[in-house]
């Protein structure tokens, strides 16, 4: 495949690749970075594509499962300077009870959602357990299980953003 034949292949849904990157990755800058290895893996596979591979399918797994490990490795780069006794003064105490906060809050909205959207919640984002497993254990099928996962991060998410913005006006 010739580059000009894999850019008017991808170009359709890079948009939407960098929407679901910044969506996770909060940051513009790393959606960029996020993008730009995506691409650069697809490219790398641009042989192995046919006319029966849903590029855009498998991009968006590409893309999403590359954010995830970014994620992951934050938290563990995180962690690692919680363990150290790593100390700096002011703004990171600050930071870190607000952390704390949001976490109380997290947890306690969690505590509220339907049963069955706060187990998907618990196997899925805190056990880490794949849609196939949480699917056998609820007897429920894979969409099912992403929709509700997609409906209880959605509640969470819109009640955290209340929660921050509460008195400044925004909603």
């Amino acid at each position: 495949m010739k580059q000009q034949e894999f850019i008017k292949l991808v170009n359709p849904f890079k948009d939407k690749l960098f929407r679901i990157a910044k969506r996770m990755l909060i940051s513009t800058e790393e959606a960029e970075d996020a993008i730009q290895e995506v691409l650069m893996r697809l490219w790398k596979k641009r042989e192995s594509l046919t006319d029966y591979t849903n590029v855009e399918a498998l991009s968006v797994t590409i893309t999403k499962n590359y954010c995830l490990d970014q994620l992951k490795s934050k938290r563990a780069s995180n962690l690692q300077l919680v363990h150290s006794n790593y100390k700096e003064s002011g703004a990171t105490i600050d930071r870190e009870i607000e952390g704390k906060e949001n976490w109380k809050w997290v947890e306690k909205i969690i505590n509220e959602l339907p049963e069955q959207q706060r187990l998907i919640i618990q196997m899925r984002d805190i056990e880490q357990m794949e849609f196939n497993e949480i699917a056998a254990i609820l007897n429920m099928n894979e969409t099912a299980i992403r929709v509700a996962l997609s409906r209880a991060r959605k509640i969470i998410r819109d009640k955290i953003t209340a929660i921050h913005n509460y008195g400044t006006g925004k909603r």
